[in-house]
């Protein structure tokens, strides 16, 4: 992360990067004597990078959870349908909210809403006579991740062309526009949400051996799932609601730490968190540096690397068999 913050269209030594944000932080040390150079790492860069870790944190760890839920190992919330409601949502504010005040915190309200209009519509369709089934689950996803990604084509349509320049640049996904006002509130819920989900690390274990088994262990999958489901909501659509739409983040980085550690989620969960962090930090690092002085949305650069990630992973690992 501190090497992510000296980079850019001004290059920082990593000392002074590091002695303003230890200054900044903790107040010790001194400021720095060139207030442009304080003003660039602090206000600009450290916020952006903050949130890159935050969202690919969060992306993973319910990408890993998901796949479990479902028992189906491409499950990610593009999937299952919250990244487009989210996407819907924030749509809507941008191209109908008429005027800026609206398109501020607007965007990540309408944002979140939709994630969660999603995710209750998904776990609504998703149970078959009272109790939540995988494959229903997913189905249900896909099909409400359609329509809502029909009704998100139709309203771009009416749009004006700055506003479907705005629209497409949130919907492949940024964090170019992170303020310190954000980062309390996303920090808050990944934190604790990763939290109480590694806490159900055991009960996620015995959800790998099947619903017969894990009712056999006095385990009440549907209520289990059901409280996973919500938590999984909860955390996508809060970073989906101040980052975009980022795909493939919750999809390849759960298989990734899996390939390495295995599938106990009381050590898959945290791991999974912290290659996420550093994977979209390097990810944003890309995005502003490969083609200065452009920038690229994320869910670009995550796609190109993910996509080839899982046409070797399908080629080579027998489990998704």
């Amino acid at each position: 992360m501190i090497v992510a913050i000296s980079i850019g269209a001004v290059t920082v030594p990593v000392g002074d990067v590091w002695a303003i944000v230890w200054h900044h932080v903790t107040g010790a040390g001194t400021p720095p004597d060139d207030p442009a150079l304080d003003q660039i790492v602090w206000r600009f860069r450290t916020p952006r990078v903050v949130l890159a870790a935050l969202v690919g944190a969060a992306l993973a760890v319910s990408g890993a959870v998901l796949q479990t839920v479902v028992s189906n190992p491409l499950a990610d919330p593009i999937v299952l349908g919250f990244s487009y409601g989210a996407t819907l949502g924030a749509v809507l504010v941008i191209t109908l909210g008429g005027g800026a005040a609206l398109a501020g915190l607007g965007v990540s309200a309408a944002a979140f809403a939709g994630a969660v209009v999603a995710g209750a519509l998904v776990f609504a369709l998703g149970q078959r006579r009272g109790r939540l089934a995988p494959t229903r689950l997913v189905l249900a996803g896909v099909a409400v991740g359609y329509v809502f990604l029909s009704a998100t084509s139709f309203v771009q349509l009416q749009a004006t062309p700055t506003e479907l320049r705005t629209v497409m640049f949130w919907m492949l996904g940024s964090v170019a526009g992170a303020q310190w006002d954000q980062i309390p509130t996303v920090t808050v819920v990944v934190l604790l949400t990763t939290a109480l989900l590694v806490l159900f690390g055991r009960r996620l274990n015995v959800l790998l051996a099947g619903d017969e088994s894990a009712t056999a262990l006095g385990v009440d999958v549907n209520r289990l799932r059901a409280v996973l489901l919500v938590l999984s909501a909860l955390l996508t659509g809060t970073v989906i609601a101040v980052a975009g739409s980022i795909g493939f983040v919750g999809l390849m980085i759960p298989h990734l730490v899996r390939l390495t550690t295995g599938a106990d989620h009381r050590r898959l969960l945290p791991l999974t968190a912290l290659l996420g962090a550093v994977y979209l930090v390097l990810v944003d690092l890309l995005s502003r540096t490969v083609d200065r002085p452009n920038e690229l949305p994320l869910g670009i650069l995550t796609a190109l690397l993910g996509a080839p990630f899982f046409l070797w992973l399908l080629r080579h690992n027998k489990g998704l068999d």
